[in-house]
């Protein structure tokens, strides 16, 4: 095992655990997590907590003793044919959650299209909207992390690389996930996107897949090179957040679902690519 030279801060989608945030909370703590990243709670997507639901939510993580790593929004997680001033006003809404949770940072993607629409189509109207969203999180001084997510504009290295160099803003940043890579047919996420990405990413999140099939696997466990990520990002002294989020039950639209044994499971094997990195967490 190497040395320990860095430390990263644990953190995980509550919701891949259990709909209910006391429980979320519970085994992220059983983990070793102090933080937790936001994505619905009791069941609602963090787009919908009424004032009552948000406000009950920022006190149960604040007695808890638990900080929120990111608010995992679903902003940018429609199709780019729908009018632009729509996905502005969502993200206003969801500003209003990450202020309420104490943290700077909400994810977000870059828009869906038809089934028949050319990808290259879409680079303007994506671009204006993501340029739109730049200009009111640097009003409100938060910071949008770009997450890879499959079939949308920015879902391939050169695209996502394309996408935060043309909008240029300071509040535009992205997070790596190594299996969303995968799944749209990056045969070596590492080796084809992280030196070109590195400059502009500030959150990993933790995931693998296999090539062959597109099926989610624990961290290490599949072709998205999680190990010599996870290494490079230690040597350049990376240290911020790793967020759990294994997907390993189920996926859906706006997310999945593992459950608390197989979430252990999740961390357990990226503990181990940890271990071998030199990577303590807190």
């Amino acid at each position: 095992m190497a040395d320990t030279t860095v430390t990263w801060t644990l953190s995980g989608f509550g919701d891949e655990i259990d709909p209910d945030p006391h429980v979320q909370v519970a085994v992220l703590k059983a983990l070793g997590a102090e933080h937790i990243e936001v994505r619905s709670a009791w069941g609602v997507n963090v787009v919908d907590l009424s004032d009552e639901q948000l406000a009950d939510l920022a006190k149960l993580l604040k007695d808890a003793g638990m900080g929120v790593s990111a608010v995992a929004s679903p902003i940018g997680k429609v199709d780019i044919s729908l009018d632009a001033e729509l996905e502005v006003e969502r993200l206003r809404r969801i500003i209003r959650v990450a202020h309420a949770l104490e943290t700077p940072s909400i994810r977000i993607f870059s828009f869906f299209r038809g089934e028949d629409v050319p990808v290259e189509s879409t680079r303007d109207a994506v671009m204006l909207r993501m340029r739109a969203l730049a200009d009111e999180a640097e009003r409100e001084k938060v910071t949008l992390l770009h997450e890879n997510e499959k079939d949308i504009y920015g879902d391939t290295p050169e695209r996502v690389l394309d996408l935060v160099e043309t909008v240029g803003s300071s509040a535009l940043r992205l997070a790596w996930d190594s299996a969303n890579f995968v799944q749209v047919g990056v045969a070596h996420p590492h080796d084809d996107g992280f030196a070109k990405l590195r400059p502009y990413l500030d959150y990993l999140q933790v995931k693998d897949a296999v090539a062959e099939t597109g099926s989610v696997v624990p961290a290490g466990q599949g072709d998205g090179q999680v190990l010599q990520t996870i290494q490079a990002l230690a040597a350049d002294g990376y240290s911020g957040f790793a967020s759990l989020e294994p997907h390993l039950d189920e996926a859906h639209a706006l997310g999945g679902f593992s459950g608390p044994a197989a979430f252990g499971e999740a961390a357990r094997a990226f503990a181990g690519l940890l271990a071998q990195s030199g990577v303590a967490t807190r």
